[in-house]
């Protein structure tokens, strides 16, 4: 396989990216519900060429008991990357990379989760990449937080997530892979909208003061546009089409999509 080349520049005279989107434009998404009927709740996302499947199991025993919690439910998310998801083959085994991810994905979850309504039992997140091509993990949350809606786990807040990176010395939202490589760096971030808790914070690279406060509230912005399309994802699954005959979504659902807690049954 030849070797990566890299882009001529990531920013052009005219201020567009290397795939023709301005700064603050996210790549195109698509978001589904209930794609796996096996899952309890499942979702995929299409962001960019990246492709993202999250398959929810639970609330279950849990085994090894060991792990067991007294006052809530045990959440345990698996982050895997399909060995045919990067150009150079990877190994099957799981990286140290995919357990941090893991890691890093279930504490931006928890908070929106009502985790004490199952002590002892287990909620099992697991997440496949199909193809990645930059921004996994923020995307992963994406999918994950739709598949725990889809599944019926109480939740605060559906969980948005962005990165904004900067490459040639300008804040860029959503990085692609190429942006990702040889950009100057990359804050990953999450939130819960409703009180604008953030979730996830990482950085990577080197950013100013000031830089960094613009790219969080670059990501804000983002996060916030992200929820309403999760709420639209979840809606086409459980809203009904009065001209069919079938009863339209309720108004306390909308509510709580927008403001509470998510109670959707399966």
């Amino acid at each position: 396989m030849s070797p990566e080349v890299k882009p001529d520049f990531l920013i052009s005279p005219e201020g567009l990216r290397v795939d023709g989107r301005r700064p603050d434009e996210l790549r195109p998404i698509e978001l589904k519900v209930g794609v796996l009927k096996q899952a309890n709740g499942s979702a995929s996302i299409r962001q960019g060429k990246t492709y993202i499947i999250a398959a929810v199991y639970g609330p279950r025993e849990l085994h090894p008991r060991h792990l067991t919690l007294n006052d809530r439910a045990y959440l345990r998310v698996t982050y895997r990357m399909a060995t045919f998801s990067v150009p150079d083959r990877k190994r099957p085994a799981p990286s140290r990379r995919e357990k941090e991810i893991s890691m890093v994905i279930a504490n931006a979850l928890k908070p929106a989760l009502f985790l004490e309504e199952y002590p002892k039992a287990v909620v099992d997140v697991h997440i496949m990449v199909i193809q990645a091509d930059g921004g996994t993990r923020c995307a992963a949350i994406n999918a994950a937080s739709l598949a725990l809606a889809d599944a019926g786990i109480p939740m605060r807040s559906l969980v948005p997530a962005v990165a904004v990176g900067k490459a040639d010395g300008t804040l860029l939202v959503d990085l692609g892979d190429e942006e990702d490589k040889y950009g100057q760096g990359d804050v990953p971030m999450a939130i819960l909208p409703q009180t604008g808790e953030i979730t996830l914070l990482q950085q990577d690279g080197f950013f100013t003061r000031e830089e960094l406060l613009e790219a969080m509230q670059m990501g804000i912005n983002s996060c916030n546009y992200l929820h309403e399309l999760q709420k639209d994802a979840l809606k086409r699954v459980y809203v009904r089409n009065p001209e069919d005959g079938e009863d339209t979504f309720d108004d306390d659902l909308e509510a709580d999509l927008g403001e509470s807690e998510i109670m959707e049954d399966e």
